[in-house]
């Protein structure tokens, strides 16, 4: 998990040194992977405003230590940095994060860009030798990247760092009767609505699409104090409950469709809802936050002090 982080941490200050023009010795960036004894492959640029949004590492460890980490290591790590507030890259940032909004990331040609590099290295040197990481922004990239190939067969090892989840904020709702119900009543609709367009259609009903993916199970790493990602701890176990009281068809139908997907399809607007994913490893920081903004960085991730809880969802 550290290591992952830190990895994505080298993105963003690989492009902070582009952007202050630190290079050769003083660039800041090479000490976030050297230190694990990764090197920089290639940086992955964007195409509209050449900010480097993405990095491949390869693991080169000492001879010394080969044999005891060849085994826990991936041989290459594809990370992708979230939104920088800095002048030279924020507009395109920005408009990047209101696409993910309007979930219409996967037309964006950063994510072209992402997709092709994780298809290339995976033809190269196979799915398991490969494993991707992201936060914020880039977590949403790494998510979109991943579930891409797992419907194609190949299920890539993730680390998801406070992963965008594009939904009210029902999760910060401290009354439980009142967060299920909300849950409750906003799963009955979608499922609702979902049973109504898919009639329109010549779908059978008794596909599952989520069956393709479920196999895939990302490392998702969330605060709860973040409400930016935090709305995952609510997802899973809203299903879970919706399992225990016999409305699992129901949620199984919603879980897979968001409200907003369902109005854009309705007009004719194709959309994918990137957060809906059928399994995950949850990783909940229950150390408590000063403010949103160490709830959503990245260097909580590597603290000394860092307290978790992990579950793991598997779809049935």
């Amino acid at each position: 998990m550290a290591v992952a982080a830190s990895l994505v941490q080298g993105v963003y200050i690989l492009e902070r040194d582009r952007q202050e023009k630190r290079e050769g010795s003083n660039a800041l960036a090479p000490p976030w992977w050297t230190f694990f004894q990764f090197q920089l492959l290639r940086p992955l640029v964007d195409d509209v405003d050449s900010s480097i949004f993405g990095a491949i590492y390869e693991f080169r460890p000492s001879s010394s230590q080969c044999n005891d980490t060849i085994y826990t290591s991936p041989r290459y790590v594809i990370a992708f940095r979230g939104t920088l507030t800095k002048s030279h890259s924020v507009s395109r940032d920005i408009e990047l994060d209101i696409h993910l909004i309007k979930q219409g990331l996967h037309r964006t040609s950063r994510s072209e860009i992402a997709i092709q590099a994780v298809r290339n290295m995976v033809a190269t040197v196979g799915d398991s030798n490969v494993w991707l990481a992201g936060h914020s922004l880039g977590s949403a990239m790494a998510m979109l990247t991943g579930k891409t190939m797992a419907k194609n067969g190949m299920f890539i090892e993730s680390f998801l760092f406070n992963p965008p989840f594009v939904s009210a904020p029902i999760e910060r709702i401290k009354d439980e009767r009142v967060k299920h119900g909300i849950r409750f009543a906003g799963s009955v609709i979608t499922a609702g609505l979902t049973i109504a367009m898919q009639a329109k259609k010549p779908k059978d009903l008794s596909v599952d699409p989520f069956v393709a993916l479920a196999a895939w199970v990302p490392g998702l790493f969330v605060n709860p104090s973040d409400h930016i990602c935090s709305e995952y701890i609510g997802y899973f176990e809203h299903r879970r409950k919706m399992d225990e009281i016999g409305a699992g068809m129901i949620e199984r139908l919603a879980t897979q469709n968001s409200l907003g997907g369902l109005l854009m399809g309705a007009f004719g607007k194709e959309s994918e809802a990137l957060h809906l994913i059928p399994s995950a490893s949850l990783t909940v920081n229950i150390t408590p936050s000063r403010d949103f903004k160490e709830a959503h960085g990245i260097h909580q991730w590597w603290k000394a002090d860092l307290q978790v809880e992990n579950k793991l969802y598997n779809y049935k």
